[in-house]
């Protein structure tokens, strides 16, 4: 089995709220959407917003009880002086402040916010890994 995540999927209360969240809160373009879900092109993966019940009757969980492990999404950024930025623009649009942005103990700089259904985000430069022009990032190179 190869390693690689395709699609990262959130469950969300209000599919409209979500999705306005994430156009302009980090400025993402839908590439398919219906009454159901959001699907937006992130480099070599898929993320999407999928309303909670949805998502729960998808995989026969019951939606009362359905719950969210503790987990962080990440977003890393060419430059350390984009951190800020984005994330005051993501507050801007309804995010909740978790940390604010600050020299990290791994040399690089970061800050974590919530989106409208409570979602962790990490906003990070990390000197360590340079970010390809396609948005990729690949684990220890420099180059």
């Amino acid at each position: 089995m190869d390693q690689r995540i395709s699609i990262v999927t959130l469950g969300v209360k209000d599919l409209a709220v979500s999705k306005q969240f994430y156009v302009q809160g980090l400025g993402w373009k839908p590439v398919f959407e219906n009454q159901q879900i959001v699907f937006f092109q992130t480099g070599g993966m898929v993320f999407a917003l999928f309303l909670r019940d949805d998502l729960a009757a998808d995989f026969e969980a019951d939606a009362r009880t359905f719950g969210r492990a503790p987990m962080a999404l990440g977003y890393n950024v060419r430059s350390k002086g984009e951190v800020d930025p984005l994330i005051e623009r993501a507050a801007g649009a309804g995010a909740a402040i978790l940390k604010p942005a600050k020299e990290a103990s791994w040399g690089g700089y970061s800050g974590y916010f919530a989106d409208p259904d409570g979602f962790a985000w990490e906003i990070a430069w990390n000197p360590a890994w340079p970010i390809a022009a396609d948005g990729s990032i690949r684990f220890g190179t420099n180059s």
